[in-house]
């Protein structure tokens, strides 16, 4: 037999064994030895890939990889609190040293507050707090003598979750940050 001949009659087998093992509900990659194979003879087949490692350098076998099972941690609420505190002095810092001397412009504004808000969740980040999400929120306003009222809403645990906020004013715009603060179990 030549070789053509025996790479059409594994392929015969390959998709007899595709669709068994789809009516079953598993399937599973090519090799990448017989991907290249196929794409030297120039043939081309479409290929489910349900495979989501990369391979060692030198080792390409066809065996999947066990899956790691982690052990659930029951932890159930934080190692140490939130550090509101803390968390009030960036909110502080950071809208301060970003508009003490600005004027409204709503263009500028709309964009300040991107940047600021995504400053504030950095240095939250930085402060490498375990398994809080954090959601930051902020509203710049043009001073004009007017009354706004701004509200939220929560549904939370009490005992973990929590939130800080700062409001900030000059002659020519407002600013409130919010930070929630929502303990991922």
């Amino acid at each position: 037999m030549s070789f053509l001949s025996l790479v059409n009659m594994s392929d015969i087998l390959k998709d007899k064994a595709t669709r068994l093992l789809r009516k079953r509900g598993s399937i599973s990659s090519l090799g990448s030895h017989e991907v290249k194979a196929k794409e030297f003879l120039g043939k081309t087949k479409d290929s489910i890939s349900t495979v989501s490692y990369m391979d060692e350098p030198g080792h390409h076998d066809d065996i999947l990889r066990p899956t790691v099972q982690m052990e659930n941690t029951y932890q159930l609420g934080p190692t140490k609190c939130f550090p509101v505190v803390t968390v009030n002095n960036i909110l502080k810092d950071v809208v301060t040293s970003y508009l003490q001397e600005e004027k409204y412009e709503a263009e500028l504004c709309r964009q300040m507050t991107k940047t600021i808000s995504e400053v504030i969740k950095a240095r939250i980040k930085d402060l490498m707090i375990p398994r809080y999400k954090i959601i930051v929120i902020i509203y710049i306003g043009q001073l004009k003598k007017q009354s706004i009222q701004i509200g939220s809403r929560c549904l939370w645990d009490t005992t973990s979750d929590t939130f800080c906020s700062f409001s900030f004013k000059n002659r020519s715009l407002f600013a409130l940050a919010n930070v929630y603060a929502v303990y991922s179990e």
